[in-house]
């Protein structure tokens, strides 16, 4: 059985928005930045799909990568018949500037195994920070 997934032409996920907030309470001392992000997934595609999970590879200036996984997103596994959309919010907490990479998995009406790349995306400290 082969685990490889399929690219739908006409499924996509953009970022919306992307807001920062430095120090606080909630955060850890040597994690004090805080990325708040905005995302939508569209399906423009002929095919109606259900979204499992998410794959994160948060690339950070000090070296480190780190590898995030898990089933659903933000608690759910939205089904997206052609023309509908999913919208989420979600955060990143770091010590150091950083380069997201994002990706979500799920399966067609056919449950063929199907993926949507979200373009890459950086966290950027502002210098007064």
């Amino acid at each position: 059985m082969s685990c490889s997934s399929e690219h739908v032409p006409g499924l996509t996920a953009h970022l919306d928005k992307l807001c920062y907030h430095h120090g606080g309470a909630s955060l850890p001392a040597d994690k004090p930045h805080a990325f708040v992000y905005f995302i939508t997934i569209q399906n423009r595609s002929p095919r109606t799909v259900t979204l499992l999970g998410r794959k994160w590879i948060i690339e950070q200036s000090d070296g480190t990568r780190l590898v995030i996984e898990g089933d659903r997103i933000v608690g759910e596994t939205p089904r997206l018949p052609p023309g509908e959309q999913f919208s989420y919010n979600s955060y990143h907490v770091t010590g150091c500037a950083a380069r997201a990479f994002g990706s979500f998995h799920g399966v067609d009406e056919m449950n063929r195994r199907v993926h949507v790349v979200l373009p890459p995306f950086d966290l950027v400290i502002p210098h007064d920070a």
